[in-house]
């Protein structure tokens, strides 16, 4: 009896090690999880913060229990890993990947269990889950150094108190506070995005847009129909890029999940964000309506503060040399700061609207000029796009004018040229 008892907890730490092998090959880790999951605690990066997020004050964030599974798992620790699968479903009843979890962990009693999600179900819903249990495993390894910033933005303006920033490889969204005119890390969350990944360009296919965006307003739950969860946070797709690249569509939002479901699968909605609803309920209180900026990209990268700040005084030298040569009046020196393939708000090429310009400067002398409330992006998706937004004073003898103005500014060759211009 005993030899038979020690041959069965064998067979189940095997049938352990296994499933754990699936995962961690299926999301590219390449250590240990039990080493790295030391380590990890050794060295905390940005995931402290997970604290902050807990979706209700007397219950753990669920993917910390997740973790805290897989941990279990990872050291042959079933019973242990089970009764954090139990507490994990207990608080979480509609949180369908910890179901699934818990079902190969009971599994595991009676039979061998070679790959995560071993029990009966439909596939396509069982592969769903799997993907969702990649990802969020493989986000572990690719927590971003806690010292490093994201590259894509350089500037907020001094009222724009959080950014989000979306990450569609790692079906992650990052929330950073502007501290002093510096980014300080507050939060993430696991979300889903377009069936169909992302890059929308039109209507119905499916696709999360690229670019920066805006929040326009905060919608409640009672106001939308059970699919959107909690509420929603709709954004200004298209913006003003995505209209003269002809992008079209409508109705993306930020939004939460149904009833039935705690989470959705990575590619799962028809181009919106979704969370979790706790999720969302903690990023609305980072919210200021048409303040907020929402930067989505097919993956946000991390640079050193040097770094950082070398692209930072770039953005703000190219806008710096433009007013200066504004204030000359000079056109030839005006002109060079735009490319030939320049267009305006109204699809004017650069010889069209620079005669404009010029007609209505004629006789102007003296003007100063002074930018206030700068913000700079690197656009998401094209590597050398820098977006300056920006409000121009103008002192032309005893007159003021006051235009906020936005400029997309792209690299040809070794030299930065404003290829479109609009004021807001």
């Amino acid at each position: 009896m005993l030899r038979f008892q020690s041959t069965r907890r064998q067979a189940t730490a095997g049938t352990a090690r296994q499933v754990l092998s699936w995962l961690l090959a299926a999301s590219l880790m390449t250590a240990p999880f039990a080493a790295n999951a030391k380590a990890h605690a050794k060295k905390p990066a940005p995931a402290p913060a997970r604290a902050v997020a807990a979706p209700v004050a007397d219950k753990p964030d669920p993917e910390v229990l997740l973790v805290e599974v897989y941990k279990e798992l990872g050291a042959n620790r079933l019973r242990q890993a089970l009764a954090k699968a139990d507490k994990l479903v207990e608080d979480y009843p509609n949180f369908r990947l910890g179901h699934l979890i818990r079902g190969d962990l009971l599994l595991m009693q009676t039979q061998p269990v070679t790959t995560f999600g071993a029990v009966n179900g439909p596939e396509d819903k069982l592969k769903n889950l799997r993907q969702e249990a990649i990802v969020r495993l493989k986000w572990l390894r690719e927590r971003p150094d806690p010292s490093l910033l994201p590259r894509l933005v350089l500037q907020l303006r001094e009222d724009q108190k959080h950014v989000i920033l979306v990450d569609a490889k790692r079906s992650r969204l990052y929330v950073y506070a502007n501290d002093a005119g510096r980014l300080k890390f507050v939060s993430d969350y696991y979300v889903s995005q377009g069936k169909l990944g992302v890059n929308k360009l039109k209507a119905g296919d499916q696709k999360t847009p690229i670019g920066i965006y805006y929040i326009t307003s905060h919608l409640s739950g009672e106001r939308l129909p059970d699919f959107y969860g909690s509420g929603a946070l709709p954004i200004n797709y298209p913006n003003e890029w995505d209209k003269v690249n002809g992008r079209s569509g409508s109705g993306i939002w930020l939004h939460g999940t149904p009833p039935d479901s705690y989470s959705r699968p990575p590619l799962s909605s028809d181009g919106c964000v979704v969370l979790t609803n706790p999720d969302l309920h903690k990023l609305a209180g980072s919210v200021e309506i048409g303040k907020t900026p929402v930067v989505i990209s097919e993956s946000v990268d991390f640079v050193s503060k040097t770094k950082w700040e070398s692209d930072r005084h770039l953005a703000t030298h190219l806008v710096d040399d433009w007013r200066r040569d504004m204030e000359s009046m000079n056109p030839q020196r005006v002109m060079e700061n735009y490319s030939r393939q320049f267009r305006s708000d109204r699809g004017e090429d650069l010889s069209t609207w620079f005669a404009k310009h010029q007609q209505f400067m004629s006789g102007v002398k003296d003007v100063s000029i002074e930018l206030k409330d700068s913000t700079f992006f690197f656009y998401p998706g094209r590597d050398n796009m820098i977006v300056s937004t920006f409000t121009q004073e103008s002192r032309v003898g005893k007159g003021k004018t006051s235009i906020r103005k936005r400029q997309y500014w792209a690299k040809e060759g070794s030299q930065w040229k404003i290829v479109y211009e609009l004021n807001l």
